[in-house]
């Protein structure tokens, strides 16, 4: 599954944080990269890279060896939705029906 994201928030404070928050699920890091970063577990296996578009956003791409929607899956949303609040601490998510 591919799943990506943009944000304001800058490349190296979203390694950071991926560093932060994907071995609290008890994924191991098994890439260090500048802009990559590779994790491996029971959840399965993801690797997520950011890049620079536009200027002042950061895109932020995460692959998983998972098919449809899986936990690793539900898991890189919630980091995703971390990222928003980190950019935007005063957001608060609602539902759109």
């Amino acid at each position: 599954m591919r799943l990506f994201h943009r944000t304001s928030v800058a490349p190296a404070a979203v390694i950071e944080q991926a560093d932060r928050f994907f071995p609290a699920l008890g994924l191991t890091a098994t890439s260090r990269d500048e802009r990559v970063r590779s994790f491996t577990g029971q959840l399965g296996t993801m690797t997520l890279r950011v890049r620079m578009e536009g200027g002042h956003y950061t895109f932020v791409e995460v692959d998983t060896d998972q098919i449809g929607e899986s936990r690793l899956d539900k898991n890189v949303k919630k980091f995703f939705v971390a990222l928003h609040r980190t950019a935007d601490p005063t957001h608060v998510p609602a539902a759109a029906y």
